[in-house]
């Protein structure tokens, strides 16, 4: 499920140029830092791609995009499908694949796989904001997209499952809905939203059991 064929790690590069962090956030007790830095908009900064890592190939990517003046945009069904719209596109294009996605009011969270050797997870993100900022202003006349936003290669000891899980149950941690399956604006192209909320419940039951 992972799809991973290299030993390379993990990259941050949404805090600073001159430093990496370590983030392991996508389970139950993630860093408080996490929750602080999205609420004020750390993320979308001045972050860089690092330069030693080529971003090509078979990972997976935590990625963060924020709406223009974190503007709560994603808020009907016509708007949300004009970014996805173009999202997939862009995966297309990049030979990447949507393990999840979850459009909350003001930003959205991916996560992304690479498919193939050649899959460009830079292509990708520069596409896919290009194409949807392009056709949303087009359609709507305001700018989607801050210029920049949060992204991170997953280690490998991190299922892709229970990432996805973390990342379809922010509308309910942000009190929006109260189950997950009743949010309209989240899914993936790889697994059903039951797929990844028991896959990772029957993970929890055996480790409980096996403890």
């Amino acid at each position: 499920m992972s799809g991973f064929s290299r030993t390379r790690s993990y990259v941050v590069s949404g805090f600073s140029r001159t430093r990496s962090y370590v983030v392991s956030g996508f389970s139950r007790t993630r860093p408080a830092w996490y929750d602080r830095c999205l609420a004020t908009g750390m993320f979308t900064g001045r972050p860089e791609h690092l330069k030693t890592f080529d971003y090509l190939g078979l990972y997976r990517y935590f990625l963060t995009f924020c709406t223009f003046e974190r503007r709560r945009l994603f808020v009907t069904r016509d708007r949300v499908a004009v970014a996805r719209t173009q999202f997939v596109r862009a995966a297309a294009d990049a030979n990447m694949a949507f393990l999840a996605y979850c459009f909350m009011p003001d930003h959205v969270h991916l996560l992304m796989e690479g498919q193939c050797d050649n899959s460009d997870c830079r292509r990708f993100i520069r596409r896919a904001k290009q194409f949807s900022g392009f056709h949303y202003k087009h359609r709507y006349g305001e700018p989607l997209w801050q210029r920049y936003g949060f992204e991170r290669t997953l280690r490998p000891e991190e299922t892709s499952l229970r990432v996805a899980r973390y990342i379809l149950e922010n509308p309910v941690r942000a009190g929006l809905v109260r189950r997950v399956e009743d949010y309209p604006f989240l899914g993936s192209s790889v697994y059903t939203v039951e797929q990844i909320l028991e896959a990772v419940q029957m993970r929890d039951t055996w480790y409980e059991r096996s403890g």
